[in-house]
Order: structure tokens, then sequence, then C-alpha cells
């Protein structure tokens, strides 16, 4: 398979990762309640951990919002 034939495959995944990236950190930057962890720690778990790092903010650390 050359590049080519996967960017159809690669671009969807790529955009997929930017919005859940861009998101959590809008995410984190707006709210100060975290179940653990602090601002800083989540800001490079979103941006450097690719798709699984957004993920992991929004099941484990994002908190209640009042």
């Amino acid at each position: 398979m050359t590049l080519q034939e996967a960017l159809p495959l690669i671009i969807p995944i790529i955009i997929l990762e930017w919005t859940l990236a861009i998101v959590a950190l809008i995410h984190v930057l707006k709210h100060p309640h975290y179940q653990f962890g602090n601002k800083p720690m989540w800001i490079i778990v979103v941006l450097f951990i690719q798709i699984i790092g957004p993920v992991v903010y929004f099941i484990f650390g994002r908190g209640r919002d009042i």
C-alpha cells in the first residue's frame, strides 16, 4: 500500500486526533476542577499523548462542572 492509497484512511484519523486534542485542551484551560492532577499535567497529557491523551482526560480527569 502506497502513501497515496493510504491517505483516505489517514486523513480522517488526523482530523479526529486534532479535533479531540483541541476540544480537550479548551476544556482543560476553561475548567479549574479535575478529578485528579492539575492543569499543567493535563495540558501535557492532552497535547503529547495523541489520541489517547484527550480520551483519558475526558474519562478520568474531567471534574464535575459546577
